[in-house]
C-alpha cells in the first residue's frame, strides 16, 4: 500500500506495501515516534522530525527525571503533609527525585535540604503540620536573601520547585519567577481562606470544625450561666473563619474586618435578644476586627505583619460588652488551636488533589502556575493572579450571618 496520512503536524509518506497498523500497536510506536522527533531531520536542518512531528511538541516526548523540591512557608495547618505526600508519590512515579527544603524560604537562603523518599512520605495523610517545618522567612527582607535563593537551589541540582503556602510565600514564588523565570508552581495553603482564584484553600475546613466544635460546646456553658461568650478566632484581614463557623454553631453575633459593625450596634442586637427571654449569647470576632483604643503596635514579621495574638481584640470586646450591657460576659481566644491536629477528610482529599495538581504541572514544565479549585475541579491558575489580591468575604455571605442576628 502506499500513499500518505495527513496530520496536523504534515504529511506522512507511506511507503509501497507499508501496512496500516491497528490503533493499539500505533499507540505503542508513539514513544519511539517521539524519540524520533527530538533527533534533527537531514533534510529539513532539524526543524522538523520523521513524519512531519514537530520537535518542539514537549508532550509527544517523556520528560527526564527531574529534582524536585518542596517547601512549606509561613503558618501551619492541616493538610500539610498530605500536599508533601502527594506530590512526591506522583513524581516518584515518573522517576523524579523529591528533596524537602526545611522551614520554608529560610531552608532555601540557608541551604537546609533532606532527601524524601517513599519511607520518608508514608503515613502522612493524617498528620497536622508539616513534616518540613515552617518560618515566615521573606528572602526580599533578607541581605542576599534572593540571590542566596537562587544559588542554593543551583548547587543542590534542583530543577523545580513546589511552594505550598498562603498570600505570602506564594507572593515571594510570584516575584521570583516574573524577576528571574524561577521554575517554580504554588500550591494554596492558608486556614483564612483568602487567597484568590481559587474557591477554597486545604486548612480552612478543619479550621471551621475546630471553632464550630468550640461554638457547641460554649452554647451549653452559656446557657448555663446566663452569659455572653465572645469567641475570637484567626482571621488577619479577612473573616472567613468567623462567618462559615458563625453561621454553623449558630451565633449571634458576627463581627469581621470587611464588614464593620459598631459595637453600640453589637450590644443593641444582644440587649434584643435578652429581651426576647434568652439570657445567653455567643458573639464570634475575627482577631483582625478593627476596635477602637487597640494597640497594633505588637511584634512585626519580615511580611510586614503584626503578631494579632497580642491585640487581645477578644478580651477587650467582652469587656466593652459587658460594662455597656450589664451582662456578664466571658472570652474564648481559640488561637493556635485552629491550627493544629489532624485534617478533615475534605482537607485530606482536596490536599491531596492539590499537590497531585503541582506535581503534573512541574511534569510538564509550567511554572509560575498555581492549583487552584474552581466549582469541584482542580485547574490552574497563574501566580500572578493568585496573589493579586485578597480574596475578601463578600456581602451575599454575610447577608446569611446577618439573617441570625440577635
Amino acid at each position: 500500500m502506499a500513499g500518505s496520512i495527513e496530520t496536523t503536524a504534515g504529511t506522512c509518506n507511506l511507503e509501497p506495501h507499508t501496512t496500516l497498523l491497528p490503533v493499539a500497536k500505533l499507540l505503542l510506536l508513539r514513544a519511539e515516534v517521539a524519540e524520533l522527533a527530538d533527533a534533527p531531520d537531514s533534510k529539513s536542518g532539524g526543524a522538523r522530525a520523521p513524519c512531519g512531528f514537530d520537535s518542539h511538541l514537549r508532550h509527544y516526548s517523556r520528560m527526564p527525571p527531574v529534582k524536585v523540591g518542596v517547601l512549606t512557608g509561613g503558618g501551619d495547618c492541616p493538610g500539610l503533609n498530605a500536599v508533601i505526600r502527594a506530590v512526591a508519590r506522583q513524581s516518584f512515579r515518573r522517576g523524579h527525585e523529591v528533596v524537602g527544603v526545611r522551614e520554608g524560604w529560610r531552608g532555601l537562603v540557608e541551604g537546609r535540604f533532606e532527601p524524601l523518599g517513599p519511607r520518608e512520605v508514608s503515613g502522612l495523610l493524617p498528620r497536622g503540620g508539616t513534616i518540613l517545618g515552617t518560618s515566615r522567612t521573606n528572602p526580599y527582607k533578607v541581605d542576599g536573601g534572593v540571590e542566596a535563593v537562587r544559588e542554593r537551589f543551583r548547587t543542590a541540582g534542583l530543577d523545580a520547585l513546589v511552594a505550598i503556602g498562603g498570600e505570602d510565600t506564594l507572593g515571594v514564588a510570584t516575584r521570583l519567577h516574573a524577576e528571574h523565570e524561577f521554575p517554580v508552581v504554588g500550591v494554596p495553603k492558608t486556614i483564612d481562606n483568602d487567597l484568590s482564584a481559587t474557591d477554597y484553600t486545604f486548612g480552612f475546613d478543619t479550621a471551621v470544625f475546630i471553632s464550630t466544635e468550640a461554638i457547641d460546646r460554649l452554647h451549653t456553658t452559656a446557657e448555663s450561666h446566663n452569659r455572653v461568650m465572645v469567641v475570637e478566632v484567626m482571621g488577619r484581614q479577612t473573616g472567613w473563619i468567623a462567618v462559615v463557623s458563625g453561621i454553623a454553631g449558630g451565633a449571634d453575633v458576627i463581627l469581621i474586618p470587611e464588614h464593620p459593625v459598631s459595637l453600640d450596634d453589637a450590644c443593641k442586637e444582644i440587649r434584643h435578644r435578652h429581651a426576647r427571654g434568652k439570657d445567653f449569647s455567643i458573639v464570634v470576632v475575627s482577631e483582625g476586627y478593627e476596635l477602637d483604643g487597640l494597640d497594633d503596635q505588637g511584634d512585626v514579621d519580615e511580611f510586614g505583619h503584626t503578631r494579632l495574638s497580642e491585640r487581645g481584640v477578644g478580651a477587650r470586646l467582652a469587656s466593652e460588652i459587658e460594662s455597656r450591657t450589664g451582662f456578664e460576659t466571658r472570652v474564648t481566644v481559640l488561637g493556635h488551636v485552629q491550627r493544629g491536629g489532624s485534617p478533615t477528610p475534605r482537607d485530606r482529599v482536596l490536599a491531596t488533589r492539590y499537590g497531585l495538581k503541582a506535581a503534573d504541572l512541574v511534569h510538564e514544565g509550567r511554572y509560575g502556575r498555581m492549583a487552584a479549585l474552581h466549582g469541584d475541579s482542580i485547574v490552574d491558575v497563574s501566580l500572578a493572579e493568585a496573589t493579586a489580591r485578597l480574596k475578601t468575604v463578600p456581602d451575599d455571605w454575610y447577608e446569611v450571618a446577618r439573617a441570625f442576628f440577635g
